[in-house]
């Protein structure tokens, strides 16, 4: 049966300062829920419409369930599931940091591109957008589950590093004439503004991905795009190897 609290406690996890003070999340419809069943996240509470998952649920009505999801068309269930502690442990290989990107669609994207392309570490500013709010988690599709993110001081995450730092700037060297390593640490700046002077003077490699058009008018790629060539055109160099 759906209470009041329990209505109460989910609808209060669209806000950033409730997940953190109960460190839960939400996560809709079947296929998402069913990643996060399947992977280390603990459930806290499942409610479902119907009897589908192997795991203790609590069965709602259509109507309950429109009352507790955020999505316009609800899709079956809605689970809440405990944000896990992040492990201190050291980073080797690729590793993406995000300097400010503030919208979700974004960020669950770029977890999903890491996912895709193997990337285990994902670094974020603690401006950039909360990973666990609904829109990025229903965007990664259940990569979130695969990809370990964590929110630190970007700048005293690469000052106390000792790999490189690849940025990405429009007057940056040709990213497809570079011979990209296997190791490093890939910035990838705010939406508007880029990447900020403070991590700026912390990168070893500036990088550009050039325009082929022939007016060249687009100002900039999105941040998500951009990721995807950046990420691609590294995983292309070190499988080549």
């Amino acid at each position: 049966m759906l209470t009041k609290s329990h209505i109460k406690l989910i609808t209060s996890l669209n806000q950033k300062k409730f997940r953190q003070q109960h460190q839960l999340f939400v996560v809709e419809g079947i296929k998402g829920i069913q990643e996060f069943l399947n992977s280390h996240y603990e459930l806290y509470q499942l409610f479902s419409t119907e009897p589908i998952f192997n795991a203790e649920i609590i069965q709602i009505s259509e109507q309950e369930l429109q009352k507790i999801s955020s999505l316009k068309t609800p899709n079956t269930a809605v689970a809440v599931f405990k944000i896990p502690k992040t492990s201190n442990g050291t980073f080797d290989g690729l590793v993406l940091a995000l300097d400010d990107v503030r919208d979700p669609g974004n960020l669950g994207t770029i977890i999903r591109l890491c996912d895709w392309f193997g990337i285990r570490h994902l670094i974020c500013s603690k401006a950039t957008v909360d990973c666990y709010n609904s829109k990025v988690v229903q965007a990664t599709m259940g990569s979130l589950t695969r990809v370990e993110v964590q929110y630190l001081d970007l700048k005293s995450f690469i000052e106390v590093s000792t790999i490189d730092v690849f940025g990405t700037f429009m007057d940056g060297q040709n990213i497809y004439n570079e011979s990209l390593p296997e190791e490093g640490i890939i910035i990838m700046g705010n939406e508007a503004n880029g990447i900020s002077e403070a991590i700026e003077q912390l990168v070893t490699t500036k990088l550009s991905i050039p325009r082929f058009g022939d007016l060249k008018a687009t100002e900039s790629l999105n941040v998500a795009t951009a990721t995807a060539i950046v990420l691609n055109e590294f995983k292309r160099h070190s499988t080549e190897m």
